[in-house]
C-alpha cells in the first residue's frame, strides 16, 4: 500500500562509498586539488530521489566512530576493514554542509550503526502510516523489507534505480518469510564484516538448509538430519552461527527518538546551496538543482546565509549522540529576513550614550571580539552589547593599547555593578580578556553555554545549536567573516566594519534571548542552586586563576630532560640487546614482529585493523611476565611520554609576558561535573613514579617570599559512597579516624588490624575504588593480578562486611533503570541511555556510570563550593595568597609565607564544610613548600 507521505531513510556511508568508487576510474578533483568523487556521487543520488521521488519526509543515517554493540559482541568484528580512504574522509565534512543547505536532518547513535538506525526509525514510520524507502544497495537490509518497507536502490553504473518489495526479497533469495534473510546471512557469513557464519556454506547451501530446516535455530536443533558429511561440521560451528545470526540482525528498537516534523522536507536554501557548489565546482549539478548559474556571493542584506561548520568525518564528539541531529523543518531565521537594529557606536558620545542605557537595565548581554583565542596575546577588536532582543549596540576598539584601555575603563563601573546582570555565551573567555584590559569581574552573571551544559550535557553547547534548537535561528558563521580555508583566514581586525558589526551583535543579541529558555528550563530540572551558587560563581574563580597562572622553574626541567634522555637511551640500548637487534622502538610495525615473529613472546598475538601486531600498553601489560623485554619497553615507553608531554612540553608553553603557564579549565567536557584543565593538562602529572613526581619539583612560588600551599579531601570518593549508602561499618572506620583501606582488610581477610600487610591493604584499596568504579569480578581479577574466581570471591565478601554499599549499589542501578538517568547531591544528572539495552555490554557500562556517577559528581560539587568559598574569603580578607590550580581533590594555592598558617586553617574549614555529609566526617590534609611536591 502506497501512502501520501514518503520516507526516505539513506545509509549515508554506503552510498558515499559507492559514490567514490563509481568515479575510481575517473576521479573527480577540483582545480585545488580536491577529490569530490565521493561528494559528487552522494550529491547526484540525493539530488535524483529529490527530484524524481519527490519524498515527504528525508533523513541520512551516519555511523559514529564509537565501538558498536557488534564490536562489544564479537571483538574481531570489521576487523579486516581497510582505512578509510583518505579522500572519503575529506569527502564528510562537505556532504554534512551539502545537507545543512538542504535543510535535510542527519541521524546517528553512540553503540549503533547506521543500519540499526535506519531500521528503528523505518519500523517506527511505518507503524505511522509512512510508505518508508531505504536508499541502499546493502543486502542487509533485505531482513527489513515488508509491509510499507522498501529497499530503494538508487541508479547505479548505467542502471536504473530499483525498488525493492517484499516479494521480491523472497524471491531472490528464495525463501518463504523475509525472516529467513538473517538465518541465510548467520550461515554463509560476510566476509567484508568479518562475520564468521560457517566456514564452507555458501548461499546455495545456506538456501537448501532453510529451505529444508525453516530457520537456523531449526537447522542446529536436527542436525541429525544432515548428510553424515555436514553433521559435525554444523555441530561444530553452531554458536559461531548463533553469534553471526545476531551479528546480523538489524535492530528496530534502539532508543532513538523519530520526530515526524523535523523530516519533513521543505526545500533547500539556494544561496548556501551556491556556496557550496561554487566551492566544489559543482557547475552542472548547480544549474540542475537551482536551475541558475553559479556565481560568488556577496553579503546582502537579502542574501540568507547558514552556518557551515564542518562536523568530524564520523562522529568526534567526547559526548554521546541521543538521536536526530536536525535541520529545520522550515527556513530558519536568520540576520537577513529578521528585523532587527545593530549600531556601531565608535565616538565618545555614543559610548557615553550606550553606557547610560546600560546603566538603566537589570540585565544586558556581552560578547567580546578579539584577534585570538590565546587569551594572553589576544587583543580587543570590539565589544558587542544587547539588552532588548532585536536589538544591539558594537564598540569598535583600536590597535592603540593606550587608546584601547581608555575606552574599555569607560565601561569599568557598568560592567562592574553587582546590581546588573551580565550574560554571556562561554563568559569566562569575555572576563577573560576583559581582566587583561582592567576589568575584575562580571558578576552576577548567567552563562548560556554553562546552563545548557547541566541541562542537557550529551547535546552541543555552541552558540549555532543553542540558537538552532532554543529560538530557530541560524548565526552568521565566523568563517563568512574571516574565510573557510584556516591557513587563509584573516584577522578579525581586517573584516569590514557593518559586517563585523552584525556578526557580534548578532552574537550578543542571540545570547541574550537564549538567557529565558535556559533559564526556565534551569528551574524545571530543579538545578538552581547548582547553576547559580556553584557553576556560575565558579566561572569568576577559574578567570582569576588562569589569569593568575603558576611559575615553573624552566631550569630544573631541562636538567630533568637530560636526565629521562640519558635515561632512555640506556634503556633503548637494554631493549636492543634483549631483542638481538637494532629497531624502531617508536615504530608500532617493527616493535610487534621483534616481539611475536622474532622472539615469539606469544602464541595468541593480536592485531590491529590494518594487519600489524596489537603493540599497545594494554597489549603489552598482559604479556609482561612472558619475557624481560616488555617490562623495559613499557618502562621506555612512560619515560618517553613523561618527557614529551611534560618535561619538554611545558617551557614551551610558559607565556613570554610574565613567565607563567596559564592552564585552561573547562567546565562544559566531563559528564559528572569534574572540571578538565588543557593547555597544558595539569590534571593528568602522574604522581605514582619518582620521575613524575620530578615534575611536580618543578612548580614553584612566583616571588621568592611565596611558599606554596597544597590543600587535599582525603578518601572523599570513599566517603561520599559510605554516606550515600549509610554503611555502618565504613561510616565508623572514617568516625574513628581509621585507615579506611585498612580497615577494610581487616574485615576482608579476617584478620586484627595490627596484622593486616601492605599486601591485604593493598587489595583492599583495590577493592574499595573498585566498588566506587562498578568493577566486574574480571575487572578486579586484572587489576588485581588473581583469578576470576578469586576476584568474586573478594567481592562477595566485601558486599558481607558492607551490607548496606551493596543494598545501595542495587539501589541506585534500578533508580537508573527506572528514571533513565541517576543525579548528584545537587542534582546533576547522568543520562544512561544503554542501561536497559539487550546488548549485556552496553547495559552493564551503563550500570557501571550509575554507580560512579554520583559519586564523582558529588566530589565535583564540593570541591567547586569550597573553590567558590575560598575565592571569595580571599578576596573578602584583601589577602595576596591566590589560588593557582586545581587538580582533582586537591587545590593549590601561591602567596607569602607570612599569610600561610592563616590561610592554611581557613581553608581546610571552608573545604570541611563545603558540602556536609550524613554521619560521615570529611578529612582534609594540607601541606606547605617550596615547590608542589614539597608542598603535597
Amino acid at each position: 500500500m502506497m501512502h501520501t507521505q514518503k520516507l526516505y531513510l539513506l545509509d549515508a556511508m554506503a552510498l558515499i562509498y559507492r559514490g567514490y568508487f563509481a568515479f575510481s576510474n575517473s576521479p573527480r578533483l577540483t582545480s585545488k586539488g580536491l577529490n569530490t568523487s565521493a561528494i559528487l556521487g552522494f550529491t547526484n543520488t540525493l539530488v535524483e530521489i529529490i527530484q524524481k521521488e519527490q519524498p515527504t519526509h528525508i533523513v541520512v543515517a551516519f555511523d559514529t566512530s564509537a565501538p558498536t554493540w557488534r564490536h562489544a559482541t564479537y571483538k574481531p568484528y570489521k576487523v579486516h576493514r581497510e582505512k578509510q580512504p583518505e579522500d572519503i574522509t575529506q569527502a564528510i565534512p562537505y556532504i554534512h554542509k551539502i545537507l545543512a543547505a538542504f535543510h535535510i536532518p542527519t541521524a546517528s547513535l553512540d553503540g549503533y550503526e547506521a543500519d540499526d538506525v535506519i531500521g528503528t526509525l523505518a519500523y517506527k514510520a511505518a507503524k505511522e502510516g509512512f510508505s518508508v524507502y531505504m536508499v541502499t544497495h546493502d543486502k542487509d537490509y533485505a531482513q527489513l523489507v515488508g509491509d510499507d518497507i522498501y529497499i530503494y536502490k538508487p541508479a547505479y553504473m548505467g542502471a536504473s534505480a530499483k525498488i525493492v518489495a517484499e516479494k521480491d526479497i523472497l524471491e531472490q533469495w528464495s525463501i518463504r518469510q523475509k525472516s529467513q534473510v538473517k538465518d541465510i546471512l548467520a550461515l554463509q557469513g560476510d566476509a567484508s564484516d568479518n562475520i564468521p557464519g560457517i566456514p564452507k556454506v555458501g548461499i546455495k547451501t545456506a538456501q537448501k538448509f532453510i529451505h529444508e530446516f525453516d530457520s537456523l535455530e531449526g537447522l542446529l536443533a536436527q542436525t541429525e538430519k544432515l548428510p553424515a558429511k555436514w553433521q559435525d561440521h554444523v555441530r561444530m560451528y553452531a554458536e559461531q552461527a548463533r553469534l553471526s545470526k545476531e551479528l546480523a540482525t538489524i535492530h528496530t528498537d534502539i532508543p532513538l527518538p523519530f520526530a515526524l516534523q523535523e523530516s519533513r522536507y521543505q526545500g533547500p536554501d539556494p544561496i548556501a546551496l551556491q556556496v557550496i557548489f561554487q566551492e566544489l565546482e559543482f557547475n552542472s549539478l548547480a544549474k540542475r538543482v537551482l536551475n541558475t548559474k553559479t556565481h560568488s556571493p556577496t553579503h546582502s542584506a537579502s542574501m540568507p546565509k547558514l552556518n557551515f561548520e564542518q562536523p568530524a568525518a564520523t562522529s568526534t564528539n567526547t559526548q554521546p549522540n541521543i538521536g536526530l541531529v536536525v535541520s529545520s523543518t522550515v527556513p530558519y531565521r536568520t540576520l537577513y529576513n529578521t528585523p532587527h537594529q545593530y549600531h556601531v557606536m565608535d565616538t565618545a558620545e555614543l559610548r557615553e550614550q550606550l553606557i547610560g542605557y546600560l546603566n538603566l537595565q537589570s540585565a544586558f548581554c556581552i560578547d567580546t571580539e578579539t584577534t585570538s583565542l590565546n587569551i594572553p596575546q589576544a587583543e580587543l577588536v570590539g565589544i558587542a552589547c544587547s539588552y532588548s532582543p532585536g536589538e544591539g549596540y558594537y564598540v569598535p576598539i583600536p590597535t592603540d593599547w593606550q587608546a584601547a584601555k581608555a575606552i574599555v575603563e569607560t565601561f569599568k563601573e557598568v560592567l562592574q555593578n553587582p546590581a546588573i546582570l551580565k550574560i554571556g555565551q562561554n563568559i569566562k573567555y569575555d572576563q577573560a580578556i576583559l581582566l587583561n584590559y582592567g576589568i575584575d569581574t562580571l558578576s552576577p552573571i548567567f552563562d548560556t553555554m554553562v546552563a545548557h551544559v547541566l541541562i542537557a550535557h550529551d547535546r552541543p553547547h555552541n552558540l549555532t545549536s543553542l540558537a538552532e534548537h532554543y529560538l530557530h535561528y541560524h548565526p552568521i558563521p565566523i568563517e563568512e567573516l574571516i574565510g573557510y580555508t584556516k591557513s587563509n583566514q584573516q584577522s578579525m581586525r581586517a573584516v569590514d566594519l557593518e559586517l563585523l558589526k552584525d556578526y557580534a551583535v548578532e552574537d550578543a543579541d542571540i545570547t541574550l534571548q537564549l538567557q529565558t529558555p535556559l533559564a526556565q528550563a534551569i528551574k524545571e530540572e530543579k538545578l538552581e542552586q547548582l547553576c547559580y551558587e556553584v557553576e556560575f560563581p565558579l566561572v569568576q574563580v577559574l578567570v582569576d586563576m588562569e589569569h593568575q597562572g603558576v611559575t615553573v622553574d624552566k631550569h630544573l626541567l631541562t636538567l630533568l630532560s637530560s636526565d629521562l634522555a640519558v635515561e632512555l637511551l640506556g634503556l633503548e640500548e637494554e631493549i636492543h640487546t634483549l631483542a638481538g637487534q637494532a629497531f624502531n622502538l617508536s615504530s608500532p610495525k617493527q616493535l610487534g614482529n621483534i616481539l611475536f615473529e622474532e622472539l615469539q613472546i606469544s602464541s595468541s598475538s593480536k592485531k590491529t585493523k590494518t594487519g600489524q601486531y596489537a603493540t599497545s600498553e594494554e597489549v603489552l601489560a598482559e604479556l609482561i611476565h612472558l619475557n624481560p623485554i616488555i617490562p623495559k619497553i613499557l618502562s621506555y615507553r612512560a619515560l618517553q611520554k613523561l618527557k614529551s608531554t611534560y618535561v619538554d612540553a611545558l617551557p614551551q608553553l610558559i607565556d613570554p609576558f610574565d613567565g607563567k603557564i596559564h592552564t585552561s579549565y573547562n567546565q562544559a567536557i566531563v559528564t559528572t561535573g569534574r572540571l578538565s584543565s588543557a593547555k597544558p593538562n595539569l590534571q593528568n602529572i602522574p604522581i605514582r613514579t619518582d620521575k613524575g613526581k620530578a615534575i611536580r619539583k618543578a612548580f614553584v612560588p612566583s616571588a621568592p617570599e611565596n611558599v606554596l600551599l597544597s590543600v587535599d579531601y582525603s578518601q572523599i570518593e570513599l566517603r561520599i559512597m559510605a554516606s550515600f549508602a549509610q554503611d555502618m561499618t565504613m561510616m565508623k572506620a572514617f568516625q574513628e579516624g581509621q585507615d579506611v583501606h585498612t580497615s577494610t582488610a581487616s574485615k576482608l581477610f579476617k584478620v586484627p588490624l595490627a596484622q593486616v600487610d601492605e599486601h591485604m591493604r593493598r587489595q583492599a584499596k583495590m577493592a574499595n575504588f573498585g566498588m566506587i568504579y562498578g568493577i566486574s569480578a574480571f575487572g578486579l581479577a586484572k587489576r588485581m593480578g588473581i583469578t576470576r574466581s578469586q576476584a568474586e570471591g573478594i567481592i562477595n565478601a566485601y558486599f558481607q562486611e558492607f551490607h548496606a554499599v551493596s543494598v545501595y549499589i542495587q539501589k541506585i542501578i534500578q533508580e537508573g533503570k527506572a528514571m533513565g538517568y541517576v543525579t548528584t547531591r545537587l542534582g546533576r544528572k547522568k543520562y544512561l541511555y544503554n542501561i536497559n539495552s539487550r546488548n549485556a555490554t552496553l547495559a552493564k557500562e551503563d550500570e557501571r556510570n550509575a554507580i560512579n556517577a554520583p559519586i564523582q559528581g558529588t566530589a565535583a560539587e564540593m570541591i567547586k563550593i569550597a573553590m567558590v568559598n575560598i575565592h571569595r574569603w580571599l578576596k573578602r580578607e584583601n589577602l595576596r595568597t591566590r589560588l593557582i590550580l586545581q587538580v582533582h581533590d586537591e587545590l593549590v594555592f601561591d602567596g607569602p609565607e607570612e599569610e600561610v598558617m592563616l590561610v592554611r586553617d581557613n581553608v581546610i574549614q571552608l573545604m570541611q564544610n563545603a558540602l556536609p555529609l550524613d554521619n560521615v566526617p570529611i578529612a582534609v590534609h594540607a601541606g606547605i613548600g617550596k615547590n608542589w611536591l614539597e608542598a603535597h
